[in-house]
């Protein structure tokens, strides 16, 4: 990790921690959906620095993001796309995260190995002219399943899927998500209890 990319991780770790204080001197109770669309929502380190180590540890790979969000685990995984020779395409529905996103990319020397996305993940997935060899799934819950439907064809040999939030929060989504996945042939997978819990799955053609 060079200066550059620590100096903008500790940026977000420091609004990662603001977060947080401000939610427990908050009002108790559920969120609205504005305030959550506010939030960073990050993986955190824990899950930034294991996504980092399973990318690099592939040869040249074509590294997909579903859910930039503000960026966080982008900044992980275009430095592991550097790190590799490899490339990392971020898909995002909110215009204004994937521009947030681009800027800390920017910041922390890392846009020149990514490709920002804007609009819907799963056609945006079906138009992508090449295989996949890391997948990080983390965008709402109730795409989970057809972004997978999506991508599954275009996984290479030995591709890695990393799936976020299969712990916490408990959802019915991630559960079918689940289901799905471990029922695909050539599929082999394991939770793991790394920051909300994360689904690390192996593709084996």
């Amino acid at each position: 990790m060079d200066d550059r990319m620590k100096a903008v991780l500790d940026l977000y770790h420091a609004r990662i921690e603001e977060e947080a204080k401000a939610r427990l001197a908050g009002p108790p109770g559920r969120s609205s959906p504005d305030e959550r669309d506010r939030r960073l929502l990050a993986v955190g380190p824990d899950t930034g620095q294991l996504i980092n180590i399973l990318a690099r540890s592939l040869k040249a790979p074509n590294i997909l993001e579903l859910g930039t969000s503000y960026g966080y685990s982008g900044i992980w995984l275009a430095d592991a796309a550097r790190a590799s020779g490899g490339r990392l395409t971020t898909m995002e529905l909110a215009p204004h995260k994937s521009a947030y996103a681009r800027e800390m990319s920017e910041k922390a020397g890392l846009a020149g190995s990514v490709d920002f996305k804007v609009g819907d993940a799963v056609q945006m997935i079906g138009a992508l002219p090449f295989k996949l060899d890391f997948v990080l799934v983390d965008l709402w819950k109730d795409l989970y399943v057809p972004c997978l439907e999506a991508f599954y064809p275009k996984l290479n040999p030995g591709a890695i899927i990393v799936a976020d939030n299969m712990i916490r929060p408990a959802s019915e989504d991630v559960a079918r998500y689940a289901r799905v996945l471990r029922a695909k042939p050539k599929m082999t997978s394991i939770l793991v209890p790394v920051g909300s819990g994360l689904e690390i799955s192996r593709f084996d053609a």
